[in-house]
């Protein structure tokens, strides 16, 4: 029966709140350091807010590491609007700025509370912060059900990138057979994909995985990148057809996550 009520509590607790200023009202200390009644930043500052409260009602390390980035958000907006002259009240920026250094502070507060945090993708961001620990640590969750994740595998998979190709194709074909039906993929697994492929001169591979990107693409840039890729692979129209087929059957498998490299290797051999 808990388990059946947790949603409703939760939501409930939102409920109470309709509007940002109903939620500053009441929780003076997410807000008042910010620049509240500007125009600049509206919308990182409200997302930023609601985190706040989010994470005030369920400390864990994971929404702590969501108002982390959604700061992070803020504080770039703020650092080119700190730079913007009001056209009046120039205490608004005096208060941008304030607000800038309020979220440096904030910034390197989340960081600190979550420098022990054994969530991988905590232990990876730290990694791309250049702490060596959290390299090491994250490496040797490889094999690990906890790096099950196609982010974190596109992680793994730079690692390897410079040392060991094959495997570096192993590990990102791996991370697209992760995602599960209408997810939204990560396009740098797919860009690598054909970029590693170009590099092994596997012209029929690097092909097909631009099409997938594409796919991913808005439609404009889809078609710049299908002009380009049909000067420069010189393909026949039989051989397009052909790959063009297969890039079809890749993008329908991911939509529906049902992904497998074994099934698109045997198609392109």
């Amino acid at each position: 029966m808990a388990i059946i009520l947790v949603p409703f509590l939760l939501s409930g607790c939102f409920d109470r709140y309709r509007t940002t200023e109903s939620l500053c009202n009441d929780n003076l200390s997410l807000c008042q350091a910010l620049n509240l009644n500007d125009g600049q930043c509206r919308i990182q500052r409200t997302n930023l807010i609601w985190q706040r409260y989010t994470t005030l009602q369920d400390p864990i390390d994971k929404q702590k590491f969501k108002e982390l980035k959604l700061t992070k958000e803020y504080q770039f907006c703020l650092e080119y609007a700190a730079i913007i002259e009001p056209t009046e009240l120039k205490q608004r920026k005096t208060k941008r700025i304030q607000a800038l250094y309020h979220s440096y502070e904030s910034i390197e507060r989340l960081n600190q509370e979550l420098l022990l945090s054994q969530d991988p993708h905590i232990i990876y961001y730290r990694w791309s912060q250049g702490d060596h620990i959290a390299k090491q640590q994250f490496l040797a969750l490889e094999g690990n059900k906890k790096l099950e994740h196609p982010d974190l595998q596109l992680a793994l998979a730079g690692y390897y990138i410079r040392k060991n190709k094959t495997k570096t194709l192993h590990i990102l074909h791996h991370s697209l057979s992760l995602y599960k039906t209408n997810d939204d993929i990560n396009i740098n697994i797919l860009h690598s994909l054909a970029t590693l492929y170009y590099q092994q001169k596997n012209i029929g591979s690097a092909y097909v995985w631009v099409e997938v990107a594409a796919n991913y693409q808005q439609k404009k840039k889809q078609q710049t990148t299908r002009s380009t890729i049909k000067n420069k692979f010189n393909l026949t129209d039989n051989e397009r057809q052909r790959l063009d087929i297969i890039a079809f059957q890749i993008i329908a498998a991911l939509k529906s996550g049902q992904y497998k490299r074994t099934e698109i290797i045997a198609q392109l051999q």
